[in-house]
């Protein structure tokens, strides 16, 4: 049992939805304890949803459990990171890097755990502390008059996004006098900006309180004795010093890049070996982008070479991992490997290995394409499994092996060779008709009328089909629906016995009711089994019919003229049929 919880959570994992993974994984959990995967499983769920809180919980159970196992520490080490414990973060990592030296995620997971804490250390302190923060900021702007009107205008809205994401960023805007303003409204200072004083020279310094304005003479004096501040040329950047193998480099890149731009340029045109050309060049000029191998493993793809794509994938995959490459480009090459899969599958069996890679794309990044991908696969795998399984000869045999056993009242035996039959043959009318009357038989009337409607689908004219689903509904008591279809199997044959006394037993449920004959337990039985029905609510809530049963009540002359209304009157009949009414 734990390990269909375990299993059901890897599928959820793989596919996204991490809070059923997290789900089952915590089934798993409780039927196994001491499973320190399972911890491990679920602390990569939480990871995934952000709870990394729960995350470093379950990771320090699984190194608890299996202190001696590399990946325990990749998840506490990722836990950490997720929480900003940088220094705990790096800790993890270089425990787990002592356990297995060449486990290659624990060697990236510490060098972004060092990445970001040399970042941290590094980022200079807010000077303007939580002003940017929260919904208070935007409850300022709005309640100011000025900075009211700038909320109106989408780039400045954009721009106080970014300073709210990142405060640092505020550099960057300074010269903006929209922004000037909104500090000065955050910070509750006065900023002086041209708007504020047109004959003023800009200044970009807050002034931490009002100060008395000149007067325009003195302005004036002070413009004319002080010439027009020219802007200071912001320096040029010094050319950096590369050597001899550096330049070599830099211009095998660029002349790399030019290849495949050619070699894209032939794949629109469909010209694939002229493209498979540029990209093998590009290839050799620079082995460190592995966007030339999965371009030439779309040619290949293409051109049906499907062994010669899967290479350039397992390739790229490969080299990707060694340069620690964007993971949506080695995302890419798996879902190039499994389309190529998919085109190379014959059987059943050869859709596995495609699935799987689609789930291993997934892991790396959650495409909509990869997903579609892995949903046709897993369909294709499924409607040929169905057709290798197709045998009508074995499923006649099974059928008859069915049939001996409903003979001998062993019902659930003959229920088991009944459904292998529809699994070799889903078709066959008449097996669905057998199932469903073994399901009557032992009571499981809804599975008995879905078999019996499936029966009248796949073969209309079938009339078995019409007296399993009357018999099944006989019995759950649904008179009048029961009625019908007895009286719909009869346009198929109208001499059918067994149609004609469904009929007669429905008419004597139904006028037993019709005369006020069922017992107190009956009537309350039947009452409480029609209110459960949409058609008697339906009915029931209908204004029109509400005033057709207060007329039946209390305006006879009205209640003549509704029973001339055939659909009043069926209407009405259904309501006597489940015991609601009574006509006397």
């Amino acid at each position: 049992m734990a390990d269909e919880a375990k299993a059901k959570g890897n599928a959820a994992f793989s596919s996204g939805d991490y809070a059923a993974a997290v789900r089952h994984f915590s089934d798993a959990i409780a039927l196994s304890p001491d499973n320190h995967v399972l911890y491990s499983n679920r602390s990569a769920s939480y990871a995934s949803l952000k709870k990394y809180s729960d995350a470093l919980a379950d990771a320090k159970k699984t190194v608890e459990l299996k202190p001696d196992w590399s990946k325990g520490y990749s998840r506490l080490g990722a836990a950490h990171l997720g929480l900003s414990q940088y220094d705990d973060a790096i800790a993890a990592y270089k425990k787990g890097l002592e356990i297995d030296p060449n486990n290659e995620p624990l060697k990236s997971g510490l060098a972004d755990a060092q990445a970001a804490a040399s970042r941290a250390r590094s980022a200079p302190a807010n000077p303007f502390g939580d002003a940017f923060s929260g919904p208070e900021m935007w409850a300022r702007l709005t309640a100011d008059p000025t900075t009211r009107v700038y909320l109106q205008q989408p780039d400045f809205v954009k721009m106080m996004q970014d300073i709210q994401k990142d405060p640092n960023k505020l550099n960057l805007y300074l010269k903006d006098q929209r922004v000037m303003q909104a500090i000065g409204v955050l910070l509750n200072v006065k900023i002086r900006t041209p708007t504020d004083d047109a004959d003023m020279p800009e200044s970009s310094s807050p002034s931490p309180s009002p100060s008395p304005s000149p007067s325009p003479s003195e302005r004036k004096r002070a413009a004319e004795a002080e010439p027009p501040r020219q802007p200071e040329p912001e320096p040029e950047p010094e050319p950096m010093d590369l050597s001899e193998e550096e330049k070599d480099k830099k211009l095998r890149k660029a002349e790399a890049q030019k290849q495949k731009e050619a070699g894209n340029a032939a794949y629109k045109k469909k010209d694939f070996d002229t493209a498979i050309h540029y990209y093998s060049k590009a290839l050799e000029l620079d082995d460190e982008d592995i966007s030339y191998l999965t371009n030439r493993a779309a040619v290949y793809l293409e051109m049906g070479k499907y062994e010669e794509c899967i290479k350039d994938c397992d390739k790229a995959v490969e080299r990707g991992r060694e340069l620690r490459s964007d993971f949506k480009m080695i995302a890419r090459a798996l879902t190039r490997k499994g389309t190529a899969l998919v085109k190379m599958a014959k059987s059943s069996k050869d859709f596995e290995p495609a699935i799987e890679t689609f789930q291993k794309a997934l892991t790396e990044h959650r495409n909509p394409d990869t997903l579609k991908k892995l949903n046709e696969a897993e369909k294709a795998k499924k409607d040929l499994e169905q057709q290798e399984y197709f045998d009508p000869n074995l499923a006649d045999e099974e059928r008859e092996k069915g049939n001996e056993y409903f003979k001998q009242q062993k019902y659930p035996e003959a229920v088991r060779h009944y459904t292998e039959s529809l699994r070799r043959n889903p078709k066959d009318p008449r097996t669905y008709s057998n199932r469903a009357a073994c399901y009557t038989k032992l009571g499981a009337m809804p599975e008995g009328l879905k078999d019996a409607e499936k029966c009248i689908e796949l073969d209309p004219t079938f009339v078995k089909g019409y007296t399993r689903k009357g018999a099944v509904q006989f019995f759950m008591k649904e008179y009048d629906k029961a009625l019908e279809t007895y009286k719909e199997g009869l346009k198929h044959d109208p001499n059918n016995q067994e149609l004609l006394d469904g009929i007669g037993r429905c008419v004597q449920q139904i006028n037993k009711a019709s005369r006020g004959d069922l017992s107190p337990e009956e009537l309350k039985e039947r009452q409480a089994k029609a209110m459960q029905d949409p058609e008697i609510q339906n009915i029931l809530q209908d204004p029109v019919m509400r005033q057709v049963l207060v007329d039946f009540q209390e305006n006879p002359k009205a209640a003549q003229e509704h029973t001339k209304n055939p659909m009043v009157m069926n209407k009405i009949q259904k309501l006597i049929s489940a015991g609601i009414v009574q006509m006397r």
